[in-house]
């Protein structure tokens, strides 16, 4: 009978055809491929399995003499900027057997290279080993290219993620003038709901296929049939490519097990992604911490609380960051479970328990305390542990989730969390209560630029709960987001004035939000392609 286990075990079973190549060799590999590497074991398992090195996939790296054997890991396909690093990394080296994994499958390098039938054997693979034996200088060396899908992180032992498709997006309306532009007049599509697999872009249709073929290397390796159904213009083009796979007919009729999959388009609910509903710990330590870098998976966890380093200003470039992904230790994984999947109040409960069980185990002189959990409580746990470096290195993984929920407890951007949560339940219930226009006229008083008098009076403790520029924007897309659905068709023209004018009111604020910021925060960058308060002045 399949189980979940059968499908978060499948990541690892992929890793384990790449640890089968890697014995003494240098590993070459991208950001979304370690990233799936890091929820898998890291890069020790790669160590442990005979590798030499680890080196970022870059034209900027390479070998000496004494290092025959690469392996390259990479999640696209075998053309372009991934083609010249590898020539360029292999033109700087000497050596003498060459590796390519990617996770993108051959039929769809057959159809990146305009071949538009199912061909026997794998040419396209053939022909650019040769082309690394030509760049190594000799075609008596060994070249082995191969298709390993190892794109899944397998957060949990209930939640697979694939980091490498975290850019793809639905289709919006946007999307539809741009794929109707460039057809003729007559055979203009009316709606998303019309658009074809055919009508993408070619670069979208090849993720596309490659999210289809990836699912259908799960459902192969489970022995499962899948019934898919889709919610969403995307989702149905990427049911349907699923369906059409190749592989697929054959695998359905023989499979033992049956599964369903139902794909959404995240922006059916928009709202569930931008809100701040969520009484669960992860989702608060993901939301407040900082990225780790080259991630979208993980968090960047401060571990000189756990050192005799002082901190200096330079003190996040003395040591590495933790993280949250903690793979080895059953007990590290206990934990992660339960800040995962029970409610805010309970993780933090089950992570001070844990703390003092280990701490107790290893004879530290620990205090209990009842009542509520502080993040300076949790230290204080945690910094028994470094009288004992033994004790540290055993349970590294379960201080480091201590740790990151500590320095979120603690962290300035959680009473704003709060304070979002409460705007978006007056939001939710105005709406229900009163037209779209009164909505506005209440939201406005909110958008109003931290440190203002406004804010100052309103009895804020030295503006921690004020909201900037990211809650704004998310505030508005959340509320936007409600409008769609509550507000009606044939809306009077007195009315579609009073909203424009309040929206010009919003947009100004917003404006005026921007400019007050020193430093503007990754995804206020990305939406203004602005840095900070220099640029910006620039701009205006």
């Amino acid at each position: 009978m399949l189980t979940t286990e059968d499908y978060t075990h499948f990541p690892v079973q992929m890793w384990e055809r790449v640890l089968s190549k890697v014995k003494k060799a240098v590993i070459f590999m991208d950001d979304k491929c370690a990233e799936s590497l890091h929820w898998c074991g890291g890069a020790a398992v790669l160590l442990e399995a005979g590798a030499r090195n680890l080196k970022q996939f870059s034209s900027f790296e390479a070998c000496g003499v004494n290092e025959p054997k690469a392996v390259f890991v990479v999640s696209t396909l075998l053309k372009g900027t991934t083609v010249e690093i590898i020539k360029d990394i292999i033109s700087l080296s000497h050596f003498q057997y060459c590796v390519v994994i990617t996770t993108v499958a051959h039929s769809v390098h057959l159809l990146a290279n305009n071949v538009a039938t199912e061909m026997e054997g794998s040419p396209v693979f053939e022909q650019f080993e040769e082309k690394l034996c030509e760049w190594m200088g000799n075609m008596n060396y060994t070249a082995e290219v191969m298709h390993v899908p190892v794109v899944f992180a397998p957060v949990s032992q209930q939640l697979l993620l694939t980091p490498m498709f975290a850019h793809l997006f639905p289709l919006l309306p946007p999307d539809l003038e741009s794929i109707n532009a460039k057809r003729p007049e007559k055979k203009r599509f009316g709606s998303l709901l019309d658009v074809d697999m055919n009508s993408l872009p070619v670069e979208l249709q090849f993720e596309i296929k490659s999210l289809a073929s990836v699912l259908n290397s799960v459902f192969e390796a489970t022995g499962t049939r899948e019934e898919s159904f889709a919610v969403g213009p995307m989702s149905r083009i990427i049911a349907g490519e699923l369906s059409n796979h190749p592989q697929a007919k054959n695998r359905r009729k023989a499979a033992p097990n049956k599964a369903s999959i139902i794909f959404v388009d995240r922006t059916m609910d928009i709202t569930g992604a931008v809100g701040h509903h969520g009484d669960n710990l992860v989702e608060k330590i993901l939301s407040v911490l900082k990225p780790l870098p080259g991630h979208v998976t993980d968090v960047q966890v401060d571990m000189l609380e756990l050192t005799s380093l002082q901190r200096t200003p330079h003190s996040q470039n003395t040591l590495a960051p933790g993280c949250l992904a903690q793979t080895q230790s059953p007990a590290a994984q206990t934990l992660w479970e339960a800040m995962l999947t029970n409610k805010h109040k309970e993780g933090v409960m089950e992570v001070r328990r844990q703390l003092v069980e280990t701490a107790s185990k290893e004879k530290l002189p620990i205090k209990m305390s009842m009542g509520r959990v502080t993040p300076e409580q949790l230290c204080s746990y945690m910094q028994l542990f470094k009288s004992s470096w033994g004790a540290l290195e055993s349970h590294c993984g379960v201080l480091q989730l201590g740790l990151a929920t500590a320095q979120t407890l603690r962290h300035p951007g959680l009473p704003r969390w709060d304070a979002c949560l409460a705007f978006e339940r007056l939001l939710l219930q105005a709406l229900g209560d009163s037209d779209f226009p009164a909505v506005l006229r209440q939201l406005l008083p909110l958008m109003k630029p931290r440190g203002s008098e406004d804010s100052t009076t309103s009895g804020s403790r030295s503006g921690e709960d004020e909201s900037g520029p990211d809650e704004m924007i998310l505030l508005l897309v959340y509320l936007y987001s409600l409008a769609d659905e509550a507000q009606p068709a044939d809306q009077d023209t007195e009315k579609e004035e009073e909203v424009e004018k309040l929206e010009r009111e919003l947009m100004g604020v917003l404006t005026l939000v921007l400019t007050r910021e020193i430093e503007l925060s990754p995804l206020v960058q990305k939406l203004t392609v602005i840095a900070g308060l220099a640029e910006l002045v620039d701009v205006w």
